[in-house]
């Protein structure tokens, strides 16, 4: 996976449907560690709920879990599920509090009041796009620096860092899916006079 959508900030909305209060809240997080801690904060901030449903993806692992907490089976944890899969979110946790109101809403209903409160806390608007890129140092002879600075413009492979030494040390993100055909294209382009290193992965 090379690009995915997460948010930045704590979000959370609510709407009332046959008298039952569902509040969606999202939260940006990164381990397994801090759900646990997370979901008893919300648990202390809205006591006496009938239902915490969630659902949370994490990038590192791919994990990816939902809970109908008492709901009937399928009709809580996995429309939160679902429409985080169709977003492409990750690093997130997602619950969804129930004050049950007394009116029975069946299955369908609790399908789109789940749903629909998720789609509230996940707007578009506050999602952040991160993109995986590969890292690479390469040594530039001081005759091949301006043209590639211009070259690497053109592409939109971002310079990071520079040092100027016997040659410059540059640092470049190249986006993941441009990994093979940059490294193709500066032994090519360059005659192999510029060496280069693979350092890694970052996600900006």
């Amino acid at each position: 996976m090379e690009e995915f959508y997460t948010i930045s900030q704590v979000n959370t909305k609510e709407q009332i449907i046959d008298k039952s209060r569902f509040i969606g809240i999202a939260v940006p997080l990164a381990t397994l560690e801090e759900i646990e801690q997370v979901m008893g904060k919300i648990r202390e901030d809205y006591p006496n709920a009938r239902h915490y449903v969630y659902a949370y993806r994490l990038r590192d692992g791919f994990i990816e879990k939902s809970s109908d907490d008492g709901e009937p089976q399928g009709t809580g944890g996995r429309p939160v599920l679902d429409l985080l899969q169709h977003r492409n979110v990750w690093n997130v946790l997602v619950v969804v509090v129930r004050y049950f109101g007394g009116i029975l809403l069946g299955t369908g209903g609790l399908v789109r009041a789940y749903g629909g409160t998720t789609r509230l806390v996940i707007g578009e608007t506050d999602l952040r796009k991160l993109t995986l890129y590969q890292v690479y140092t390469l040594y530039v002879p001081y005759e091949w620096y301006e043209l590639l600075r211009y070259q690497f413009d053109q592409h939109n492979w971002e310079i990071r860092n520079e040092e100027f030494r016997e040659v410059v040390e540059l640092s470049i993100n190249v986006p993941k899916k441009d990994a093979s055909s940059f490294v193709t294209w500066i032994d090519d382009f360059t005659r192999r006079q510029v060496t280069y290193e693979d350092v890694g992965n970052v996600l900006r």
